[in-house]
């Protein structure tokens, strides 16, 4: 035997494995907002995919508006997205450009690293560190 499981057996795992991780987005963020923005509100939120509320940490806010230069306040939007691909075991990767110019000058992320492609990929221990110092204001997407 090969190991490998007929056909239908895969596209059958293949769709419950998509729906799972549906349900692990689904509190994802729908609509990100500037940091600006969330700054300026009494309690901070976004509404995730599913309708639920993502509470921002008024704190962990404050720490980039006085870390992050003021043109960037309007630019970032937050939380802050990592994206895992199944393909890729051990890596995850930001494509938003802003994200990636403030976790370099917040000293997260090396300031020699560019996009590539879109996209700049870290390791997961690294993008997991990130968001245990920021916790409501990043995110891992599952791909």
């Amino acid at each position: 035997m090969s190991g490998r499981l007929p056909d239908s057996d895969d596209s059958g795992l293949m769709r419950w494995m998509r729906s799972e991780v549906g349900k692990i987005n689904k509190e994802i963020v729908a609509e990100r907002k500037p940091l600006s923005q969330l700054l300026g509100e009494e309690m901070p939120f976004s509404k995730t995919k599913s309708g639920n509320e993502h509470l921002f940490d008024k704190g962990i806010l404050n720490v980039f508006e006085e870390g992050l230069p003021e043109e960037l306040h309007g630019r970032l939007r937050l939380p802050i997205l990592f994206f895992l691909d199944h393909r890729v075991e051990d890596s995850c990767f930001l494509n938003d450009e802003n994200a990636v110019k403030a976790l370099q000058i917040m000293g997260e992320i090396s300031k020699s690293r560019s996009l590539n492609e879109g996209k700049l990929w870290v390791g997961k221990s690294i993008a997991y560190s990130i968001m245990r110092k920021y916790p409501t204001a990043i995110q891992i997407v599952m791909g």
